[in-house]
């Protein structure tokens, strides 16, 4: 009796098993999806740039301690790669800045291999963006998703060009992970960059992966792949800790350098102010001895319609702590606003507080 049981046994495991299309379905999972869907769109930038080397006329250190004005400077050509993401049939490519600074040439490789010379249209080295054209007209194209909606530890896949691995086989490598974190600020970094808002993820993310998509599970690209943190000067490969631009903001800036090829960040308020010292705080009698006083308001200006007035003390910027006219400005092109834009401000006036909300100007 006991071979009948384990017969039955073993036909109930096996009928249990599923059936060779239901084994092929369960592997196609949302990642699988998600990177079939934006693989095409997926580009590798190659370009050719121009760098500054160091150089010595005699390879001689006792000679040059003596001499260091024989060291000489010239510029060598070299080759760089990164990525970029199509996001318009008609050839419109997104890349980072930093891949394409310096290039005198840039050459665009698709999916299966075939070439095309790009033109930039537009470059903002602020938020290390740029924007590429292609001439064509069909491209499979990428759809762009939203930023503002995401949520720490959904699956995100980031593809590119890592290490120029796309001359390998024609195609994108993809890593899968998680969102980390959002809303990541870093500030103002090396080269005058300001990386804002940042999308932190485990995805990984290595030398040539910079300009390429960051993609949720639907296949909408939510961020622009643009640099890791190694932990160490030596190590550029990843440990886990990549960001990418938010796609809300980088949609904005190529909508700019779409339509004008640049970003005007210019502005104007109608303020004009000084520093708050010990010592004229101290003679208008005031609680604090750190901020910026208004000296003059420009009728008709956005302040004038904001209410400000001269004489009233201005001690927070969007929740900032001022104490000279250049932290305004610090606040403002760390938040990369312009003209439209709004600040909030934290106003000390006849002795009490309030809140004013000035919006930027255009520069007349």
């Amino acid at each position: 009796m006991n071979w009948i049981k384990t017969t039955f046994i073993i036909l109930v495991a096996i009928s249990a098993l599923p059936a060779d299309g239901d084994i092929h379905s369960s592997r196609q999972t949302a990642i699988v999806r998600a990177i079939e869907k934006v693989s095409p769109s997926v580009a590798s930038v190659n370009v050719t740039q121009l760098r500054n080397v160091r150089g010595r006329v005699f390879n001689d250190p006792f000679f040059d301690y003596f001499f260091p004005e024989k060291i000489y400077r010239s510029q060598q050509r070299v080759k760089g790669s990164g990525t970029g993401v199509l996001i318009s049939p008609d050839g419109y490519i997104v890349t980072n800045f930093h891949v394409i600074e310096n290039a005198t040439e840039i050459i665009i490789k698709l999916t299966g291999g075939k070439e095309y010379e790009a033109e930039i249209i537009g470059t903002d080295r602020v938020t290390d963006l740029t924007l590429l054209k292609i001439e064509g007209n069909s491209f499979p194209y990428a759809e762009l998703g939203n930023s503002d909606d995401l949520m720490i530890g959904e699956w995100v896949v980031a593809l590119g060009n890592p290490f120029g691995l796309f001359d390998v086989n024609q195609q994108p490598t993809a890593t899968a992970g998680i969102i980390s974190a959002i809303d990541m600020d870093f500030g103002q970094v090396e080269s005058g960059r300001i990386y804002q808002d940042m999308i932190q993820t485990d995805a990984a993310i290595n030398p040539g992966n910079s300009g390429g998509p960051l993609v949720n599970v639907n296949g909408d690209v939510i961020g622009i792949n643009s640099f890791i943190y190694t932990g160490s000067s030596i190590s550029e490969g990843s440990v886990g800790i990549g960001f990418a631009i938010p796609i809300e903001r980088a949609q904005r800036i190529v909508n700019e350098l779409k339509n004008t090829g640049r970003v005007d960040r210019s502005f104007a308020t109608g303020l004009t102010v000084q520093a708050l010292t010990q010592k004229l705080s101290g003679y208008l009698e005031l609680p604090f001895s750190t901020g910026v006083m208004i000296v003059e308001v420009e009728s008709g200006s956005t302040s004038d319609i904001a209410g400000l007035e001269a004489g009233d003390v201005i001690v927070r910027v969007n929740n900032m702590r001022v104490s000279k006219s250049s932290d305004i400005r610090k606040v403002i092109e760390e938040n990369d606003l312009r003209s439209g834009d709004k600040l909030n401000l934290k106003v000390y006036r006849n002795g009490r507080y309030g809140t004013k909300s000035l919006r930027l100007g255009k520069v007349q």
